[in-house]
């Protein structure tokens, strides 16, 4: 079975972004809409700052990567029907997104940072599958904290996404 059919799927939204001063990154805490699970992931400075924007509604003075690919998206009528959190290998998470057009699908493989920066800037739903939230889902920021093995500062820099 297809583990981004939509039974599968766990409606998710952005919490908060905070920055990770150990790594010099940004962790996007991303929480179930109808629940108390959380799903931290940690990405890169730049899509950090761009998930912060729109989570904050502040429209940049200049388009962004993933306000372009926005723009994209509406001119050619493609319409980002969600994005899905779909995996994690060697703690590195994988993403789709997934696009219609003219009554075609199409799913693109993606990071996670630029999938949901682009279902922020179109307003499209974000999901994870039941899966990657059993796996790295807890109940709170401690909690999560907790079942984590110890890592060193390396380890926390190859799980962005």
């Amino acid at each position: 079975m297809n583990s981004t059919t939509l039974d599968n799927l766990i409606p998710l939204e952005v919490q908060e972004v905070v920055e990770d001063k150990q790594t010099d990154t940004q962790i996007v805490v991303l929480r179930h809409r109808d629940g108390a699970e959380i799903l931290p992931i940690w990405v890169g400075n730049a899509e950090g700052i761009a998930i912060r924007l729109s989570l904050d509604g502040i429209a940049p003075p200049r388009p962004m990567s993933h306000d372009l690919m926005r723009n994209f998206a509406e001119h050619f009528n493609v319409k980002v029907e969600r994005v899905v959190v779909t995996s994690v290998k060697q703690n590195t998470y994988y993403s789709q997104i997934h696009l219609s057009n003219r009554g075609t699908d199409q799913v693109l493989d993606a990071r996670p940072s630029d999938a949901i920066a682009l279902a922020m800037r179109t307003h499209s739903p974000m999901f994870v599958t039941r899966e990657v939230l059993a796996e790295r889902g807890a109940t709170s920021w401690e909690s999560w904290q907790q079942r984590l093995p110890p890592q060193t500062s390396d380890d926390a820099k190859q799980e962005q996404g």
